[in-house]
């Protein structure tokens, strides 16, 4: 697993950053940032950037600045400031094109049933992150991540994200949580995409920000292994998912916050 285990004290660990890779000096601005918070507060860290989007309601949606470039900034991400990073895959051909560039592939929700991209995945040597599909109970998860490991490949993290209920609205039922910690495989909660509100009439997800600081302390208080945010200098500007982002000058106090609530929990 990559150095999130050097944790001496004993935080959750966080996957955070944009939606989308934006630009160098964006993704660069907010990489620094959040590392100056982690490090305050001793919580391992990994920055996140989807170098495309692949899922999206509507054909002009914006999908990304291009993978090349894109995956050439996650890059400088991690050789910049030596943190791990983090991002989408949507096909089997993916897989090895952005193991070049990253520490960590990620299989979106939808995808996560999808055998052939689960084995190439596996088959890179990477950490895979699996994202729990909104369709799927927590217990079925462990048969996505046996396809990894079945496929060579022990490294492995599963990440809550909500369950559908109805058409345009997510719960996360904290009782998963546990159930897949059993399966022996570090499990984050996902805070910002389970306050989604999907298929609204506009072709644009909506979300509930107001919420992530509910959700995310309930995670920390149930014992979740890492958390999952989106965050943005500007989420109103923000050029994917920026319904349910936190602003970046939020982060800080959120985090402050939750590393209490695990020093509580532990003790």
């Amino acid at each position: 697993m990559i150095e999130l285990k050097n944790n001496p004290a004993g935080n959750f660990f966080l996957l955070a950053g944009p939606c989308v890779i934006e630009g160098e000096e964006m993704a660069m601005r907010i990489a620094e940032r959040i590392i100056g918070i982690t490090e305050r507060l001793q919580i391992p860290y990994v920055f996140k950037g989807s170098y495309r989007k692949a899922n999206r309601s509507r054909l002009d949606s914006f999908t990304g600045i291009g993978d090349e470039q894109a995956l050439n900034i996650l890059k400088k991400v991690h050789d910049t400031f030596g943190v791990p990073t983090v991002t989408d895959i949507h096909t089997a051909e993916e897989a090895e094109m952005a193991a070049a560039y990253v520490d960590v592939l990620q299989i979106p929700a939808f995808l996560c049933r999808q055998t052939d991209l689960l084995v190439a995945a596996a088959k890179t040597g990477k950490v895979v992150n699996i994202k729990k599909g909104q369709f799927l109970s927590p217990h079925a998860m462990r048969f996505a991540a046996d396809k990894v490991v079945e496929a060579g490949n022990p490294n492995v993290m599963i990440t809550e994200r909500g369950t559908t209920f109805g058409y345009q609205d997510l719960i996360v039922d904290y009782r998963g949580i546990p159930e897949m910690q059993t399966f022996g495989f570090p499990v984050i909660l996902d805070v910002t995409h389970s306050l989604q509100q999907p298929n609204q009439t506009s072709g644009v997800t909506g979300g509930m920000p107001q919420l992530i600081e509910t959700v995310a302390k309930a995670g920390i208080a149930v014992g979740v292994d890492g958390l999952f945010i989106e965050t943005h200098e500007n989420p109103a500007a923000a050029k994917s998912d920026g319904a349910n982002m936190l602003q970046l000058d939020l982060l800080e106090e959120l985090l402050t916050k939750l590393v209490r609530i695990r020093e509580a929990v532990k003790q």
